[in-house]
């Protein structure tokens, strides 16, 4: 059996990397081989957002680069749908594999499904139910074109089934993010945080957070959270404002976020403010250790989401919708939506500021979930 596995964005690394690994050890006790190749399409091509995942994460070099770049969606679809044809004809792969809902996703699955390749969608089934977001026309098109879909949790396998999909195409695994989450914990948790910030600062002098003992963090990268300074200002004004005067904020900050921030004139506002620590793009462990000991954390990371879910970390998702609601608060998690509203966010911070949130960790989210991807692979069909 063949096995061509896609990663484009920096969180499908985090997601491939326990799948990598479990065919390793599949192969290492079985004589039937899987054949594994891995395709990196390069949507983050950026050193610091895609290269150190890789090193961190122990994941081999890609077998195959397209080098895609940046570019509008259509540019980035169109582009892989061209590359990864070239390798599909001369590979002649059983599978691919896709993970997540990126531009990558969308095209490869596209691709395999027009010359009658077999896909499996790892993470299917998840709906925003907002079609205004790229990533959820990705997710729809993919778990339509699949073949096995590989869910993280009961609520995306009844979405599927809510659109039609047969029983017999949907698996529950449980939520592969987390494999990779349960092998790093212990390595983070060693981490220690003023070297974080010493070797990631951006712009300021390391000392002044020596003795940090608190701190909320922060990540923020959508298009509709930075694109627009209508929105974005009123959040930098609440972060530096409000939040500062209760406690230390550490912003690991995208480099599609500064670049607005400095477009806005709003860049001055942070670094003028020294309660607001701002750092370069960090690795995986950094930002687990990070989330392990924040008071609360501010995102719009679906990823983070997820994993502060596990850590029991209080999480204001600035977002409207979600496409994981497993880990909102009201489902046992640790996650509250508050969008982009500033009297939202102001509610649910005097809320989250003052009580203990004590999740429960969902069902097969424990550091399992690639052995079941890869078994239910080899089992297809029998």
């Amino acid at each position: 059996m063949k096995i061509i596995s896609i990663v484009g964005a920096r969180p499908n690394f985090i997601k491939i990397a326990p799948f990598i690994h479990e065919i390793e050890k599949y192969n290492a006790i079985n004589t039937n081989k899987i054949e594994h190749l891995l395709v990196h399409t390069g949507q983050h091509y950026d050193d610091r957002m895609s290269k150190a995942f890789f090193n961190a994460l122990n994941i081999p070099t890609a077998d195959i680069n397209l080098g895609i770049g940046s570019g509008s969606h259509a540019e980035q679809v169109g582009c892989t749908m061209i590359a990864f044809e070239k390798i599909l004809l001369k590979e002649k792969t059983d599978w691919i594999v896709v993970v997540g809902d990126v531009n990558a996703t969308l095209a490869c699955s596209i691709t395999a499904k027009k010359y009658h390749i077999k896909v499996c969608h790892i993470e299917a089934g998840l709906r925003s139910g907002d079609e205004k977001m790229p990533e959820e026309i990705n997710r729809i098109v993919t778990d339509r074109l699949s073949d096995l879909l590989l869910v993280p949790d009961k609520l995306s396998g009844e979405n599927l089934k809510k659109e039609g999909v047969h029983e017999n195409r949907i698996t529950f695994v449980g939520n592969i993010m987390i494999d990779t989450l349960e092998v790093n914990m212990a390595r983070s948790a060693k981490l220690n945080i003023y070297n974080i910030i010493n070797n990631n600062l951006l712009e300021k002098q390391a000392h002044h957070y020596k003795a940090l003992e608190e701190y909320a963090l922060i990540t923020m990268h959508r298009p509709s959270n930075v694109d627009t300074k209508k929105i974005l200002q009123p959040l930098i004004e609440f972060f530096s404002n409000e939040i500062t005067k209760d406690i230390h904020l550490i912003w690991p900050i995208h480099p599609r976020t500064q670049n607005r921030l400095k477009e806005f004139g709003l860049w001055g506002n942070l670094l003028n403010n020294d309660k607001i620590i701002l750092l370069h793009p960090i690795g995986y462990n950094e930002m687990i250790k990070l989330n392990m000991k924040a008071r609360f954390i501010l995102t719009d990371s679906g990823g983070l989401q997820e994993e502060s879910c596990v850590l029991g970390t209080p999480c204001l998702t600035l977002r409207w919708n979600t496409e994981r609601p497993i880990t909102l608060l009201e489902n046992g998690g640790t996650s509250i939506l508050v969008g982009n509203n500033i009297d939202r966010i102001r509610k649910e911070y005097n809320y989250i500021k003052n009580v203990k949130i004590c999740p429960e960790r969902p069902e097969l989210w424990d550091g399992n979930t690639a052995k079941r991807c890869v078994n239910a692979i080899v089992d297809y069909g029998k």
